[in-house]
């Protein structure tokens, strides 16, 4: 039975008769250092991922998100870019890329980049320029430099605190030798903040948009897409260090300041320059860390972003009251702009769903089965629910995150910077395991010695890819089917959903005419929400039941109960 509440995702009046790719897409994350090494240095580049094209065009994804992989230090792994319009040597070349491009391309596959504009490498030209000028060099206005304040300017300009911990502020040694001017930072000292404020700074960006849509990307996934301005006096925080405190762009000072709808208004009719040359839509899709949809939907106004990534579905708890006003605020809120909700279960920021789905952490690297559970019920309620969504690479393994990996080999800068393994996230970005009982599990070239960037435990063999393709039950499979179905079936994608009655614990919602998805997030089984074998189900449902903690799908014709 319908409980009489409808939430609707709307395609925009304004769509062509063609409708844009990416409205309904499911694309994979590719953490490009972490997917495949294709020259046996122990690190992924450009050519492993060209070579994993067709292993993700078999899973049945879209498109792919390519984690940066320009020239950079590695100080946050390529989020800390010296050069925008190159390829770090790590990675590839700018051949080898127009290669990946044109082998996505020729299998179906979209390929969209990661692009870093709230700031840039301590080692970018422009920042090494600034330090050379010296106060009043025209370099430092393309940043946030600024006197101390103290008696002999000693103190920092403001009480900012990083995101990654620390003072949001460097003090500079001047050319002369002695301490000098402050640069504002909020991630990490080797990352200083552009100064959007100036034009040559917008100016370049757009050089760099249109750089890559010459090589062909068919979209951008844009770092901090909340960020760029900060107040213009730079005043202190009444709150200096909710960011550091909650890991979070939460400092209305520093984030979400009204002047950055612009930039996406900017960036956007780039993207409809290009796509009215050949009919071929380029995507803009926002990292917008805010605290609300109703926020959020300020980013995906119709000459604006064409999405941004809803993260709050990620952070709610394992509820089906939780889930339900989660998704009805994101469809009220953001599919009320035109645009689809972007849906996101787990990125390169986060702990791997099983683990964090698990209710206790894991022990020697098995989540166990309840948070496998979770984590396959709620992969089938995020490929359900209309709109688009992404997937982290290894999620498709059911990958728990790797909790126990010693100190010395951390390289995250917020574990370097706090002394805290609180928000480290190199766990979830252990290379991917793809054959084979010991590491490297295929990882790097064949013969190589090299080990792998971060080391692979010996549990992963238990999730290696070419395991999970040959076990019909595997997390792998489940990704696969599911996105079969969703490729055919008309009621998935864009569209409609419909809220049913259910009992306590239990999420149930009919799409377009007759797909029925149900999630039981309690432990006990429950009666069916409508008659019949699940068309797929992300564990073996007995006739009439839906076990705890499971999804599924169902055709159903009302007309026949």
């Amino acid at each position: 039975m319908e409980d009489g509440s409808s939430t609707a995702a709307a395609p925009s009046p304004a769509l062509t008769a063609v409708r844009p790719w990416w409205r309904d897409a499911v694309v994979y994350q590719v953490y490009v250092r972490s997917f495949l090494d294709s020259t046996g240095d122990g690190v992924g580049d450009l050519a492993g991922v060209r070579a994993g094209l067709p292993y993700l065009r078999k899973l049945g994804v879209d498109g792919i998100w390519l984690s940066p992989f320009y020239p950079s230090p590695q100080h946050d792994h390529g989020y800390d870019v010296a050069d925008y319009t190159a390829v770090d040597p790590v990675y590839g070349d700018l051949a080898e890329f127009d290669r990946l491009v044109a082998d996505a391309h020729r299998l179906g596959l979209r390929t969209v980049v990661d692009i870093v504009p709230n700031h840039c490498s301590s080692a970018h030209p422009w920042f090494r320029r600034a330090l050379a000028e010296g106060p009043g060099g025209a370099s430092r206005s393309l940043f946030h430099f600024a006197d101390g304040r103290g008696e002999h300017g000693e103190l920092p300009p403001n009480n900012w605190r990083a995101m990654f911990g620390g003072s949001a502020w460097s003090r500079v040694t001047e050319p002369d030798g002695r301490p000098g001017q402050w640069y504002l930072h909020l991630f990490t000292p080797e990352q200083p903040d552009l100064n959007w404020r100036h034009p040559r700074v917008g100016e370049h960006f757009e050089h760099v948009l249109r750089f890559w849509l010459d090589r062909g990307v068919d979209g951008f996934r844009i770092d901090v897409a909340a960020g760029l301005f900060k107040h213009p006096e730079l005043p202190d925080s009444p709150d200096p260090e909710a960011d550091e405190r909650t890991r979070d762009s939460v400092n209305p000072l520093a984030w979400n300041r009204p002047e950055v709808h612009g930039v996406w208004r900017r960036w956007r009719a780039i993207c409809e320059e290009y796509t009215a040359r050949d009919g071929r839509e380029r995507l803009l899709v926002g990292e917008v860390s805010v605290p609300t949809p109703a926020e959020q939907a300020r980013y995906v106004r119709p000459d604006e972003l064409h999405q941004a990534f809803f993260f709050h579905l990620l952070s709610a708890p394992w509820s089906a009251p939780a889930f339900r006003t989660t998704i009805a605020e994101a469809l009220r809120d953001i599919a009320g702009t035109g645009s689809t909700v972007t849906w996101v279960l787990n990125n390169h920021d986060q702990v791997r769903t099983v683990t964090r789905y698990a209710g206790g952490g894991v022990e020697a690297g098995a989540a166990g089965h309840l948070g496998a559970a979770r984590a396959r019920a709620a992969a089938l309620l995020m490929l359900a629910l209309p709109g688009a969504a992404y997937v982290y690479q290894g999620e498709e393994l059911g990958l728990p995150e790797v909790v126990d990996l010693p100190d010395e080999v951390l390289t995250d800068p917020i574990f370097h910077r706090t002394g805290s393994r609180r928000f480290v996230r190199d766990g979830c970005r252990v290379p991917l395991p793809w054959s084979g009982h010991a590491s490297p599990f295929g990882f790097t070239a064949e013969g190589s010695t090299a080990r792998p960037w971060l080391p692979q435990p010996a549990w992963f063999a238990e999730h290696s890819a070419d395991r999970a393709l040959l076990d019909t039950g595997s997390f792998w499979h489940l990704y696969r089917d599911a996105l079969g179905l969703r490729a055919r079936l008309p009621q998935l994608g864009e569209g409609t959903l419909r809220w049913l009655e259910a009992p306590p614990g239990v999420l149930a919602f009919v799409r377009g005419e007759g797909l029925v998805c149900a999630v039981n997030f309690g432990e006990e089984p429950v009666p069916a929400p409508v008659p019949g074998q699940p068309l797929l189900s992300s564990t073996t449902c007995p006739p009439g039941l839906l076990p705890g903690n499971t999804a599924a799908w169902w055709v159903h014709d009302p007309a026949q109960s």
